[in-house]
C-alpha cells in the first residue's frame, strides 16, 4: 500500500480539463506543443472555464490537440481555425472561443483571416504555436523560418533575398487591431511566463475588451535534427533574438 502511495505521489498533476484518455499525447518527444496546451490547460482549470471552453485546431501538428481537452472542441480546415472560432463566438457571445494553429495555418494560408479578426477586434483568443517550419509535412520553409534557417525546401538556408523576412504575427496584429486588444509572445522555455499571457488573453476575452493573441515560441527536434541542448538553444538564443519576447498590447497600456 506504501508503495502504490510512493508512486501515485509521483505521478505529476496534469490539468483538470484535459482528456485522460488520450494521454500520453501524440506530439513528437522534444515537441512544444505539449508545454503550450499544458499551460493553456493551467489556465482554463484556474479560471475555472471549462464548461464555456469551445476549443478549436488547425490542420497540421496542432490537429493532434482535437481530443485534447474535455471541452466542446472542433477541428477545421487548414488556415480556417479563426473564422469558426469566430463565427462560433458571434452566435454564441456566452462561449470562450480559442483557436490554437500552427505557423502555417495563421501566418500562410490563415493570415488573411488573422488579420481581418484583429481589424475586427473580433473577441476570441487566437494562440499560434511557433516552430520556424513546416512540422507535419516534414519539415519544410515557414513563415517563420529564420534567415539562414537550413529547412527542406531551404537546403543551403532562407534566403530572404528571395523569400523575404520572418513573419512577425504578434507586431502585425498589435498594428492593426483597435482598442482593447491583448497581444504577446511567449516560449515554451519559460512556462510561467507564457501561462500568464494565456491566462490574460482569455481574461481579455472574457472581459469582452477585444482580440487576444499570444504566439508561443516552441521546439521542433524532430525537423530541427537537434538534440535536447541543441533544441533549447535554438528557441532561447535565436528564436528569441528575432522574435522578442513579452506583451505588445494590453488594455491597460491604452489608458489614460
Amino acid at each position: 500500500m506504501q508503495e502504490v502511495m510512493k508512486n501515485s505521489e509521483l505521478q505529476p498533476a496534469m490539468p483538470a480539463c484535459w482528456n485522460e484518455a488520450t494521454k500520453p499525447h501524440k506530439f513528437c518527444p522534444g515537441c512544444g506543443h505539449g508545454i503550450i496546451l499544458k499551460a493553456l490547460g493551467e489556465a482554463i482549470d484556474e479560471l475555472e472555464l471549462k464548461d464555456k471552453v469551445v476549443f478549436g485546431c488547425d490542420i497540421g501538428c496542432s490537429l493532434l490537440a482535437w481530443d485534447f481537452f474535455a471541452v466542446d472542441s472542433v477541428q477545421t480546415h487548414h488556415g480556417r481555425t479563426t473564422p469558426v472560432i469566430t463565427g462560433m463566438k458571434r452566435a454564441n457571445p456566452d462561449i470562450v472561443g480559442v483557436a490554437y494553429m500552427g505557423d502555417g495555418g495563421g501566418y500562410a494560408i490563415g493570415s488573411q483571416h488573422l488579420f481581418n479578426a484583429a481589424v475586427r477586434n473580433e473577441r476570441i483568443t487566437i494562440i499560434l504555436c511557433n516552430n520556424c517550419n513546416y512540422g507535419m509535412t516534414g519539415g519544410q520553409m515557414a513563415p517563420t523560418t529564420l534567415p539562414g534557417m537550413k529547412t527542406e525546401t531551404t537546403p543551403y538556408g532562407r534566403d530572404v533575398e528571395q523569400t523575404g523576412y520572418p513573419t512577425k504575427g504578434p507586431e502585425m496584429v498589435a498594428a492593426v487591431a483597435p482598442e482593447g486588444a491583448y497581444v504577446a509572445r511567449g516560449t515554451v522555455s519559460n512556462p510561467r511566463q507564457m501561462k500568464a499571457y494565456l491566462k490574460k488573453a482569455l481574461e481579455n476575452q472574457m472581459a469582452g475588451n477585444g482580440i487576444s493573441f499570444v504566439e508561443c515560441l516552441s521546439g521542433c527536434p524532430t525537423n530541427w535534427r537537434t538534440n535536447a541542448k541543441q533544441t533549447w538553444e535554438f528557441i532561447e538564443r535565436d528564436m528569441a533574438q528575432y522574435f522578442k519576447l513579452g506583451e505588445l498590447r494590453t488594455p491597460q497600456s491604452e489608458e489614460g
